[in-house]
């Protein structure tokens, strides 16, 4: 059964994988990736619900960066429900800028997010980051990357909050096809990529593509 409700606001927040290109004067604009597909797919299977889709991902975000704009770009929309997809690039700095987030302050920083989110009655959907071994020094970002996923995975019981495992998703498609054919860089989806993404955010909302 669909979690979602007559009239809800589904907003969408992340960083470059829920961006997708999106056009940032455009306030409408869902990018091209998971978030639009999603919103496509429910529309036209659901045209009498009503349902709103807002997009606020920002390429390069860090939970850090979601603070500073939560209060604009999240509570004063006032959605319904709050899709967060965040993580990565807290792993990623640390490889390319030497600039680590430690999974304590991750977690903290995630966990003030939630409960500001909480306070204002909306619900709360965690989507879980992921990297696959492509290209191959992306296997040396799971020491850092995992302890960040245990950290969703921990946050997602705390607040009731359904949780997309994306992890083992792309990890068990990555069996299926190369991880080329799922990710351009082990991190950013291709098509593929994003259309499973879309169809995990479904399913795990009570919803099917199938």
């Amino acid at each position: 059964m669909s979690r979602l409700e007559h009239n809800d606001v589904v907003l969408f927040q992340g960083d470059s994988i829920t961006d997708a290109g999106r056009d940032l004067n455009k306030p409408g604009d869902l990018g091209k990736g998971y978030a639009l597909m999603t919103a496509g797919w429910f529309g036209m299977n659901f045209p009498e619900k009503n349902v709103t889709f807002l997009n606020r991902g920002i390429s390069g975000n860090r939970v850090s960066d979601l603070r500073e704009r939560w209060q604009e770009d999240c509570l004063e929309l006032k959605p319904t429900w709050v899709s967060v997809y965040i993580g990565i690039n807290d792993c990623w700095r640390r490889y390319d800028r030497n600039d680590p987030t430690d999974p304590e302050s991750f977690k903290a920083g995630y966990r003030e997010l939630l409960e500001r989110t909480a306070r204002t009655g909306a619900r709360l959907i965690l989507i879980e980051p992921f990297v696959l071994p492509y290209p191959e020094d992306r296997k040396a970002w799971r020491e850092d990357l995992d302890p960040k996923i245990h950290a969703v995975r921990e946050l997602s019981a705390e607040f009731g909050a359904p949780l997309v495992p994306l992890d083992g998703l792309f990890a068990r498609a990555a069996s299926v096809r190369e991880p080329s054919f799922w990710t351009l860089d082990g991190v950013h989806p291709t098509p593929a990529g994003h259309a499973l993404i879309a169809d995990a955010w479904l399913q795990t909302m009570g919803l099917s593509r199938s």
